[in-house]
């Protein structure tokens, strides 16, 4: 007959291995309450406190990692979600798209100088790529562009050319003597650095100081719609 004595005989023995609450309980079927009564002056060696830790440890970079799991999973669901609420877009909404990108962060025509030429930059590739394929949209022959890279001295200008060429599908020698070096403050901590961090490019449009007119136009016809 197991009595309490050897009950909780066996509990210490098993804690002084170094057994969580949870395991000795499985081993020894008894309330916490009485087990942490009967634990409350037993001392562990450093062993069974570094194994302690460890099992701690580890429970925590476990659950760590199913919460980690579980925001991925539901931001990939928002996302799918997402793509589908946008649907298929039609020539006016890429229009439209295409004439808020550029109110945004595109050149605008200005008072002291009402002969800009279409000018847009941005450090997204998908950006870009939208961008250029609206000016398609609007007739613009690919040979009116002009691509210049601006970046910061400790970026790799190699492969940052090479990045941005592949994303508008030229010759990397479309940058010849387009290459442009951001003067930032030495005392700031840049964030946009390392693998990831390919500088800005921006597209000129040559003899395209009307086009940028009828766009300040259409930004217009936004504002006032």
């Amino acid at each position: 007959m197991i009595t309490k004595s050897s009950e909780k005989q066996k509990a210490v023995q098993l804690r002084k291995q170094g057994k969580s609450y949870s395991e000795i309980m499985e081993m020894v079927p008894i309330a916490k309450s009485t087990l942490s009564e009967w634990l409350r002056d037993v001392g562990l060696a450093k062993a069974q406190k570094q194994r302690l830790t460890e099992k701690k440890l580890a429970s925590a970079k476990r659950g760590g990692l199913a919460r980690k799991m579980q925001r991925v999973e539901g931001s990939n669901a928002i996302f799918s979600q997402a793509r589908l609420d946008v649907g298929s877009l039609t020539k006016r909404d890429i229009f439209l798209i295409g004439v808020a990108l550029y109110w945004a962060e595109g050149s605008k025509q200005k008072e002291h100088n009402v002969s800009n030429p279409l000018v847009f930059g941005n450090s997204d590739p998908n950006m870009i790529k939208f961008f250029l394929n609206w000016l398609a949209e609007l007739g613009v022959p690919k040979s009116e562009f002009i691509y210049e890279l601006y970046i910061h001295k400790t970026g790799n200008i190699g492969k940052s050319v090479e990045f941005w060429a592949d994303v508008v599908n030229q010759p990397i020698s479309v940058f010849d003597q387009r290459v442009y070096f951001k003067q930032g403050n030495p005392k700031t901590i840049r964030k946009n650095s390392g693998e990831s961090y390919n500088g800005l490019l921006r597209v000129k449009v040559k003899k395209s100081t009307n086009l940028n007119r009828k766009v300040s136009g259409w930004i217009q016809g936004i504002v006032k719609n």
